[in-house]
């Protein structure tokens, strides 16, 4: 039986996290322990835990804006290890920004009759940010625990986290807060 629920996990990649990596988020890896409190609360809850993941081939068109990142089969397209996937986990591959572009991702969601997504990862003005817009387009209530994404500077991780809340009317709470409602 659903809980309704669902939490995202965007990008916690070791392309974006891992130190040295192509497209660093120094930040990332200080969120990702929060990251692991929530999906652990989650799971024990019996609430899904969803990973959308940067998945793009060797001559994605992406390329021409960002270093590659996130190549289908390599390393750095893996989750990092303190977040890995577990059995009961769902992983969507995404090739653009946001999650729902192109994507399964709204199917899962309604196929499991989820109306609320817990949106977590990187970058917070920009894979989140769209996931997040599209999610509440297509009617979700979206909630950003804002312990729980990280971008690479702190000015655009406010105005993302201000265009989440004042634009998109999206609940952005502190991580206790959001763990206090599964």
């Amino acid at each position: 039986m659903s809980s309704g629920k669902a939490v995202l996990v965007v990008d916690m990649l070791k392309d974006f996290i891992e130190e040295g990596a192509v497209l660093e988020v120094p930040k990332g890896r200080e969120i990702a322990p929060n990251i692991k409190r929530l999906i652990d609360n989650a799971r024990n809850k019996g609430i899904l835990v969803v990973y959308v993941c940067d998945s793009h081939t060797s001559d994605d068109p992406e390329f021409a804006v960002w270093p590659p990142h996130a190549v289908e089969g390599t390393e750095g397209a893996e989750v990092i290890d303190p977040l890995k996937p577990q059995k009961n986990d769902v992983i969507v591959k995404k090739l653009k920004y946001d999650g729902f572009l192109g994507t399964m991702l709204d199917l899962v969601l309604r196929s499991r009759g989820i109306n609320t997504l817990i949106i977590t990862g990187v970058l917070t003005n920009i894979c989140v940010l769209y996931t997040a817009a599209t999610a509440a387009m297509l009617g979700y209530k979206v909630v950003i625990p804002k312990d729980c994404v990280a971008s690479i500077s702190d000015e655009d991780h406010e105005w993302a986290l201000r265009q989440m809340e004042n634009v998109l009317k999206l609940e952005v709470l502190p991580l206790d807060s959001v763990l206090a409602t599964l």
